[in-house]
């Protein structure tokens, strides 16, 4: 990714962490001027949209299959405790999109995806509301990928600026949810998220991921995970079964060893090296849920990509 591109002059004799050379530190944060904010989003994620833009780098949330965490290792930090402690913020994100989105041909992007954009940082740096103008006024749709019920505090801009807001919610036990996102709200605080988006004209549906295999894939899970969801009025549900790509990978398994030690080699063996699960395990999940969305009056799976024309005229080469 270009933002954290390595210099072949400035550091070529500075051997400290990337991290180090290029952030300041303040207070809990290291804010990084970011040289690039569009970014191509990993097949492995999941999601429908090919490019993001994320004004933050780890999140507090500390999901445990966060698929996000190998890029704290181009930073020169781990990809597990400082990907959940350690957050890096670009406070030049939206100076640097408008840039970007002049030369952008329409493409829809996903915003939020290296972080929670409304992670507690957000608090502190209010990027939030100049991303979501910089794109409003392009023209280019986006689709908003969050937990936290922070983002209530801009509902009113997103729903003028026409965007999509993606709540993650892959489970409704408490239990599960302290052990595999011990920073995150709790399902019930996402579920009513929801309904307050929906009730804010916003145009919402629910990132059903990650499924965790073993975990909370079997079908009493799935159905109330579903019910819950369409009673919270949501009216599309896109699942995604648990990605374990490079940095992710490591730190989940470190865990399910101490946690369930049984499953690590049923896990080994449903994964490829690439981290994607095996297709017929990963299709009969997604059918599972998908046949539960049709019980609920729900639509299922991930958006049709749109493209939108950009406000601005693109600049003539000669």
């Amino acid at each position: 990714m270009g933002w954290d591109a390595l210099s072949l002059v400035d550091d070529a004799a500075d051997e400290r962490p990337l991290i180090e050379r290029r952030a300041v530190l303040r207070g809990d944060f290291y804010e990084m001027q970011a040289r690039t904010v569009i970014e191509r989003v990993p097949q492995a994620a999941g999601i429908a949209q090919r490019w993001a833009v994320s004004p933050y780098r780890g999140c507090a949330h500390a999901c445990r299959g966060c698929g996000a965490r190998a890029g704290h290792r181009r930073l020169g930090l781990d990809a597990g405790r400082d990907f959940d402690t350690r957050i890096v913020v670009r406070p030049n994100v939206v100076e640097r999109l408008r840039v970007e989105l002049a030369r952008w041909e329409g493409e829809e992007l996903a915003v939020g995806v290296s972080g929670d954009c409304y992670q507690a940082a957000e608090e502190t740096y209010r990027l939030m509301p100049g991303v979501v103008g910089a794109l409003a006024g392009s023209g280019v749709p986006f689709t908003v990928y969050t937990k936290s019920a922070l983002v209530l505090r801009d509902a009113g801009l997103l729903a003028r600026a026409g965007a999509r807001v993606a709540v993650s919610i892959a489970f409704v036990d408490e239990r599960i949810r302290r052990v595999v996102e011990p920073g995150a709200p709790t399902a019930q605080a996402r579920l009513e998220l929801v309904s307050a988006l929906v009730e804010a004209g916003v145009d919402c549906r629910v990132l059903m991921a990650p499924v965790l295999p073993l975990l909370s894939d079997a079908a009493d899970q799935l159905g109330a995970t579903v019910r819950r969801i369409a009673a919270a009025g949501a009216r599309v549900v896109e699942p995604v079964v648990l990605r374990l790509p490079v940095g992710t990978r490591a730190w989940y398994l470190e865990w399910l060893g101490q946690a369930h030690p049984r499953l690590v080699e049923r896990y080994e063996e449903l994964y490829d090296r690439a981290g994607l699960p095996a297709a017929g395990y990963e299709g009969r999940i997604t059918g599972q849920i998908a046949a539960l969305c049709r019980v609920y009056g729900m639509e299922c799976g991930a958006p049709v990509a749109v493209r939108g024309e950009p406000e601005a005229a693109q600049l003539a080469l000669v």
